[in-house]
């Protein structure tokens, strides 16, 4: 019945791969779990993973702009405030993360 998720053709990427190429690392997913929230800065969102260093959400956060999946606005004040929003591609998370959770209810 599953079949075409037990296999994906050799020449092409399987489609599951290239997604958890993109939010597959637990602080990816945590950093865009949060953001259903709303926009956040860079120490808001620290905060929020509290055992994510400074470097590391740094790399996850650009990764996560590159994919297209946040977006970062810098505003022109001293020091410069930095914010994160999801992108629409981004917000259509939101149904994997939904079921995620209530499979975690579930059986965790």
């Amino acid at each position: 019945m599953y079949e075409q998720f037990a296999k994906c053709a050799c020449e092409e990427e399987c489609s599951i791969e290239k997604a958890l190429t993109i939010i597959g690392g637990k602080w990816s997913f945590l950093i865009i779990k949060n953001l259903f929230g709303g926009t956040m800065r860079f120490g808001e969102i620290r905060k929020a993973l509290h055992d994510i260093s400074p470097k590391t959400l740094t790399v996850r956060l650009k990764e996560l702009e590159q994919n297209g999946i946040v977006t970062r606005t810098v505003h022109p004040t001293i020091p410069p405030a930095v914010e994160y929003t999801l992108t629409e591609k981004g917000w259509d998370l939101i149904k994997i993360i939904e079921e995620m959770k209530a499979w975690g209810k579930k059986w965790a």
